[in-house]
């Protein structure tokens, strides 16, 4: 059984970013407005980056990772540029 860490891009632009087991299920259900309260009011979305893991704490670590990711630094590790997801210096 693996868990999913996911992204999706709402429609006002934003990045939510979340873990579940069934990543299709969960999409479809942010899509119905009953995943969660972020993004309800924020449909549609659409998964923009996934990773999968073997237990649930390494999903729930990566996850709180990337919650603490810059905008920036999360649209790096979507388009797939390490470079951009090195600390930039500045404070958040």
């Amino acid at each position: 059984m693996a868990f999913y860490l996911y992204i999706l891009r709402c429609s006002d632009d934003t990045y939510y970013t979340g873990l579940t087991l069934d990543i299709d299920k969960r999409i479809k259900a942010h899509n119905n407005g009953r995943a969660s309260k972020y993004t309800s009011g924020r449909r549609p979305v659409e998964l923009v980056y996934s990773e999968s893991y073997a237990t649930r704490g390494l999903a729930a670590k990566r996850e709180y990772e990337i919650k603490r990711l810059s905008r920036v630094q999360k649209q790096a590790l979507i388009d797939g540029d390490m470079a951009g997801l090195k600390p930039s210096g500045r404070n958040r």
